[in-house]
């Protein structure tokens, strides 16, 4: 008896966690469907499941941006910087095809961007690390509207906790990291704390097609953001004018 009661009451302290922020749980490229990093439950398989997914620690954010961890939500342990790697990657997602990230439920008071990037592989994307090295480039941003509406909460929403960018329609063949991100803004209560929350995820696919584009200018993470960049320090209770997206132009 004692045991079944603690573990209900071990459930229900999960549940409660899980409730509070979130992350990608489930990816459609068109083409398959596959589920995300599952923080509270694939830790505990054995062997655990295979995702395209890089491992997050739980659905909580990072909230320094000169972090490692603010890459791929992943942290620096045993020698790993940054997260370590999935042990496979989505398969022949065409490029200018779109991909639908499905968020778990998104707390309404957590208003803010929604960022996606990309950066290629250069050789086995299940093998690489970024590191701080500059190899991001944006594909996707929305922010605020201009009648007031924010991506992740009342348009992430609207749209049944789907987000769903395009991947560039002539961009170059290859193995690339996804790393796309909502930015909290909910707790920058004045213009001299850095408070926003980051929860970035990093998905591993392989893009096809006949494609020959690729960026010239890239960024880097940690590195893209710093403390006071616009869109960062922001306050969303009082401040009324357009918001300025962190990031590099798309």
């Amino acid at each position: 008896m004692y045991k079944a009661l603690t573990a209900v009451a071990t459930l229900l302290s999960t549940l409660a966690c899980v409730k509070g922020h979130g992350y990608v749980q489930e990816i459609n490229t068109g083409s398959a469907s596959y589920t995300g990093y599952l923080p509270y439950s694939d830790p505990y398989y054995n062997p655990p499941p295979e995702r395209i997914v890089r491992k997050i620690p739980g659905n909580g954010p990072v909230q320094d941006v000169t972090l490692i961890d603010l890459q791929c939500n992943g942290y620096t342990a045993g020698g790993v910087v940054g997260s370590a790697p999935a042990p496979i990657y989505a398969e022949s997602v065409s490029a200018g095809s779109q991909v639908h990230l499905n968020w778990t439920t998104w707390p309404a008071s957590h208003v803010g961007p929604m960022i996606t990037y990309m950066a290629r592989a250069p050789s086995d994307v299940t093998q690489w690390l970024p590191g701080t090295d500059a190899v991001w480039f944006k594909v996707a941003e929305a922010g605020k509207s201009s009648d007031g509406k924010w991506a992740s909460t009342d348009v992430l929403s609207a749209n049944d906790s789907i987000y769903t960018f395009t991947i560039p329609s002539s961009l170059k063949p290859g193995q690339y990291i996804i790393r796309h991100e909502i930015i909290a803004l909910h707790a920058v209560s004045n213009l001299t704390d850095p408070l926003a929350q980051f929860y970035p995820s990093c998905i591993q696919i392989e893009v096809t097609g006949s494609g020959t584009a690729f960026p010239t200018s890239f960024v880097s993470f940690p590195g893209a953001y710093t403390p006071d960049s616009p869109g960062i320090i922001y306050d969303v209770y009082t401040n009324t004018s357009a918001y300025p997206i962190p990031g590099p132009a798309v």
